[in-house]
Formats: structure tokens, sequence, C-alpha cells
């Protein structure tokens, strides 16, 4: 039974690390793309209207005006 808690302890640490790496991953592709100057226009306006898009969903299915 010690073994099953000190699993359980370790879990919040395991958590937070794959977060942290599903971020840095995904980020940093997107920094290597803002790096080049033909590309960065095109990566800028495809997060803008990514965020605006899910904004308008989230808005939508939460129901705010």
């Amino acid at each position: 039974m010690t073994k099953f808690w000190n699993n359980i302890s370790k879990f919040p640490r395991f958590l937070f690390s794959v977060i942290a790496g599903f971020f840095l991953t995904t980020f940093y592709t997107i920094f290597e793309l803002l790096k080049e100057k033909n590309k960065r226009l095109i990566t800028s306006i495809i997060i803008i209207i990514f965020t605006c898009i899910m904004g308008l969903i989230l808005r939508q299915m939460l129901g705010i005006k």
C-alpha cells in the first residue's frame, strides 16, 4: 500500500511535466516559423484568425453576448 501512495504523490509532478512538454513542443514550431521574415506575416494572421474564431465559438457555446 505504501507503493501505491508513493506513486500517487508523484502524479502532480508528472502531470506538470506532460503539460509543460506539450506547450513547449507546440510553441517551438510557431517560434521557428516567426524567425523567417517571409512566414512571419502569414503565421501572425493565422494565429489571430484562430484566436478570433475560438473566441466566437466559446461565446456562442456559453451564451455570452
